[in-house]
């Protein structure tokens, strides 16, 4: 595959903006929710516009020879989270264009760009030491928590896989805590995208445990 990659830190395709240094999406500046491996997917094929990415590279790339999951499964599941978050058709492709038992390519104009992507929910320092609230997405009675970085990426590739025995080993080593909505954190520290908080529980059966909290998941914080 020719070296045509870029270097700006953003990239623009129609209505859409990637920032490829915090890793997100936006759609006419409102972020785009978009899991690790299919944005590492779109980067990848927005660095070579109008070229094959082969699934060898792909694979290579995201799941390393000691990664033990269905990287068939994976990949096909990455890649059609990636198209839901277009909005782009398999069948009739604005963006993303399969080549059978090859790989992708991406179809449309890139550009870079040097102005800023609007951020949604900028970081705030002040939320340091604030306490908050978990709530949970679509009325479910718990969030679930990774307890750092590591252990974020763990999930999101059992995810990707539907492999549901280990996200139950995550949380039988407490890799992952069940939290109930409602439980009182202290944020300890704001991530430089704003969008996660590692925070400390104050009351439960994790009292005085620390993890990563998505901001969505905290109320009480403005």
């Amino acid at each position: 595959m020719a070296q045509s990659v870029r270097t700006s830190g953003f990239l623009q395709f129609t209505h859409f903006q990637v920032d490829l240094r915090t890793g997100e999406l936006y759609k006419a500046g409102r972020r785009v929710k978009l899991q690790v491996q299919p944005f590492q997917i779109l980067a990848m094929l927005l660095a070579h516009p109008g070229e094959l990415v082969t699934r060898e590279e792909l694979r290579e790339k995201l799941w390393p020879a000691d990664t033990f999951v269905d990287f068939e499964h994976g990949l096909n599941t990455a890649v059609k989270k990636l198209r839901q978050a277009l909005n782009d058709n398999a069948k009739k492709p604005q963006f993303i264009e399969t080549l059978a038992r090859r790989g992708y390519r991406f179809i449309g104009a890139v550009e870079g760009t040097s102005a800023d992507v609007p951020r949604v929910n900028a970081p705030r320092p002040r939320w340091t030491g604030k306490v908050a609230r978990l709530c949970g997405d679509d009325n479910l009675e718990f969030v679930l928590l990774p307890i750092d970085e590591q252990a974020l990426l763990e999930r999101q590739k059992l995810n990707l896989a539907n492999d549901d025995v280990g996200l139950s080993l995550q949380l039988a080593s407490q890799r992952v805590l069940m939290v109930p909505t409602g439980t009182q954190v202290r944020v300890l520290e704001v991530h430089p995208d704003g969008l996660s908080c590692q925070v400390r529980i104050l009351d439960g059966e994790h009292y005085g445990k620390t993890a990563l909290a998505p901001r969505e998941n905290l109320t009480g914080l403005s």
